[in-house]
């Protein structure tokens, strides 16, 4: 089993949005677990309080509640996922183009959604 870290940004994707190809993953990419870095809950947290994000952020913490949490703390999601990164070959789950650009020049794998479905961008 394969831990994928997501991004604040991934994951409120992953809740809201209907992903054609996510019950199929194991078959197209292989067994992955997806896990939450505490930096992003926290996030997550806070964009909670902001009225226009709250209902989707809401049902991103409502969907992601059985997920693992991994201690990768700090106060900025990118910043600290691209720390880690530089240390450990990991997949990270990402829509932003400037973290995927920092991650491939590290050497990690970025899973994405495109089309409504998850890719894996090497």
């Amino acid at each position: 089993m394969v831990e994928v870290i997501c991004d604040t940004n991934f994951l409120i994707h992953l809740a809201t949005k209907r992903i054609k190809n996510l019950d199929n993953l194991d078959v197209e990419i292989g067994q992955i677990t997806f896990v939450i870095p505490q930096v992003v809950k926290n996030e997550l947290l806070e964009l909670e309080k902001n009225p226009e994000k709250k209902q989707d952020i809401q049902a991103t913490l409502n969907y992601v509640k059985n997920f693992k949490t991994i201690p990768i703390l700090g106060s900025f999601a990118d910043k600290e996922l691209i720390d880690y990164v530089s240390k450990n070959r990991v997949i990270i789950a990402t829509m932003d183009k400037e973290l995927k650009k920092q991650i491939k020049i590290l050497g990690s794998s970025i899973l994405s959604i495109h089309n409504d479905k998850i890719v894996l961008e090497n």
